[in-house]
């Protein structure tokens, strides 16, 4: 039993999204709930509600935790290991920037990592399912 009710939150969404759509796509939905979640911990933070932002931070960073638990290291190989260093990496950068003043730009560079992410897995499920690339405006410019 888990005594971290935001935890065990995440871990059943990231359970159902795993059960009810193909996995590549359960990736793609999860990074953008957290993408979701940091961006309305951002504006919390910035409206100085303090404990409002920092649930939110805590629901993104259960996602990204749960990404990171959940991932194949016997299958995924090295790919795997650098994911799990990714989500490690976004969830500490995101507790250190928390309630900093530099908490704008840190979050805009997480959160843009993110983005990033998620439209590389969107890619590669598009790819998988019949050699379909994504569409050019969700590709990121830049």
């Amino acid at each position: 039993m888990m005594h971290n009710p935001t935890a065990y939150m995440a871990n059943q969404a990231y359970r159902g999204a795993a059960t009810s759509v193909p996995p590549l796509k359960a990736i793609s939905m999860l990074l953008g709930g957290t993408i979701t979640f940091l961006q309305k911990s951002l504006a919390a933070q910035e409206a100085r509600r303090f404990e409002e932002g920092h649930e939110y931070l805590m629901k993104a960073a259960a996602i990204l935790r749960g990404l990171s638990h959940n991932l194949d290291f016997t299958k995924g190989g090295a790919v795997a290991e650098r994911l799990f260093q990714t989500y490690n990496a976004m969830i500490l950068a995101c507790l250190k920037a928390y309630g900093r003043p530099h908490a704008r730009e840190s979050f805009g560079r997480i959160i843009a990592g993110l983005t990033e992410l998620r439209e590389a897995w969107e890619h590669v499920d598009a790819t998988l399912r019949g050699g379909k690339t994504a569409p050019a405006d969700s590709v990121r410019k830049g």
